[in-house]
């Protein structure tokens, strides 16, 4: 394969949570809303259907949709890295291809997850099939790394590995882990692009030559993550240590309520429409009591007064 320029997001990207309607069909209107008003933000670039976005809840067919909707509307597909990790190789093979053949500037690739205990010789095989039969020049694959959740992990030294085998198409690695000695040591692997899964590695990851992360809260913090990219960037350090601490304290506040829902619950007290809190089950509400409960410390212990006074009315 001649494998062709792909774009590199530098800064905050966003895993852009996905609203239903109230029969948990897709609220496509506030989907595009908040795609739109996460690149204003500051978002470098967006990860439809990742976790945050409820990717296990949401078809193949309803993430091929949103993709069209949001390029028919307007927004670029080079800064769109879509998940497409399903538990089968077929299936992964043809959502990955689709999205690469819409322009999308990479796919983000969970290993295959319903499995368990199974070797890095098996994964590899995985991805050399995947990469073989999607079969396109500009295809960039951003493997996802979050054990914890999917219960199959991505060791250093297969990714080392897979590196070396698709230099061009593995491009890069969120790392979900939550394990700053793994990310660490992902960082060592030649040409390999490293997110952390979340804005708490993120100064570190930064001082490593990092180009960002990819959070959940930036769905909420974009603007506060991105100026401590921005503000390391420039070289003003110090700025940019103490932007983070505030960053650190909001993160560690929303992680113990139930983040999706909870992020979900804080836009429909901001923007005053119900569908925002909707959630697909197995998850569960959070309900517009704690909602408030959250907003309310949030302004109270760091400032926070992006979701206006209309969530405390």
């Amino acid at each position: 394969m001649t494998h062709m320029p792909t774009l590199i997001a530098n800064g905050v990207i966003a895993p852009n949570l996905t609203p239903f309607e109230d029969d948990l069909s897709i609220a496509k209107d506030l989907y595009l809303e908040n795609v739109r008003r996460l690149i204003e933000d500051g978002c470098a670039a967006l990860a439809p259907f990742g976790t945050t976005g409820e990717a296990p809840s949401v078809s193949t067919s309803e993430r091929l949709d949103l993709l069209k909707h949001l390029i028919k509307n307007g927004i670029d597909p080079a800064r769109l890295i879509p998940g497409t990790g399903l538990t089968n190789l077929p299936e992964t093979v043809e959502l990955t291809r689709r999205a690469t053949d819409m322009g999308c500037a990479g796919t983000m690739i969970l290993p295959p997850f319903y499995f368990k205990g199974v070797s890095d010789n098996g994964l590899y095989d995985y991805f050399a099939h995947l990469i073989e039969q999607v079969s396109r020049d500009q295809l960039a694959i951003y493997l996802y790394h979050i054990p914890q959740v999917s219960g199959v992990g991505l060791s250093v030294d297969l990714v080392v590995r897979l590196k070396r085998a698709f230099p061009d198409q593995i491009v890069g690695i969120k790392d979900s882990s939550g394990d700053w000695e793994n990310t660490r040591a992902l960082f060592d692997i030649d040409g390999l692009i490293v997110y952390p899964g979340s804005e708490l590695p993120l100064f570190e990851a930064l001082e490593l030559g990092g180009r960002g992360c990819i959070t959940a809260t930036a769905n909420v913090n974009t603007s506060g993550i991105a100026d401590v990219v921005e503000l390391h960037r420039a070289g003003k350090v110090g700025e940019a240590r103490k932007a983070f601490e505030a960053v650190h304290k909001l993160r560690m506040i929303v992680q113990e309520y139930a983040p999706i829902p909870a992020q979900k619950r804080l836009l429909a007290l901001r923007s005053r429409d119900h569908r925002w809190a909707n959630v697909r089950p197995p998850l569960q509400p959070l309900s517009q009591e704690r909602g408030r409960e959250l907003s309310e410390r949030l302004a109270r212990e760091v400032a926070f007064e992006i979701l206006g006074s209309e969530a405390h009315a």
